[in-house]
C-alpha cells in the first residue's frame, strides 16, 4: 500500500505541538482593518490551538507524518 502524503495545504498552515496540540495563524487580519474593530483586531493576534477534536481530524488526514 502506497505511504499517505501530507496535505501541501495544510503543511503551510497548521503546526503540531510537542504535547500533539495543533496550532493555527488566526484569520481575518489580512485586508480591511479600518471596518474591524480595535478589539478583533488586538484578540486575533498571534497563534492559536484547534479545538482537540478538530486538531485529531487535521492530524489523521492531513498531516500524516506529524505522529
Amino acid at each position: 500500500m502506497p505511504k499517505m502524503k501530507t496535505h501541501s495545504g495544510a503543511k503551510k498552515r497548521f503546526k503540531v505541538t510537542a504535547g500533539g496540540h495543533v496550532k493555527y495563524t488566526q484569520a481575518g487580519k489580512r485586508h480591511g482593518m479600518i471596518k474591524r474593530t480595535t478589539k478583533f483586531i488586538r484578540q486575533a493576534r498571534g497563534t492559536a490551538v484547534l479545538f482537540e477534536t478538530d486538531g485529531e481530524n487535521i492530524k489523521r488526514y492531513f498531516l500524516p507524518n506529524s505522529f
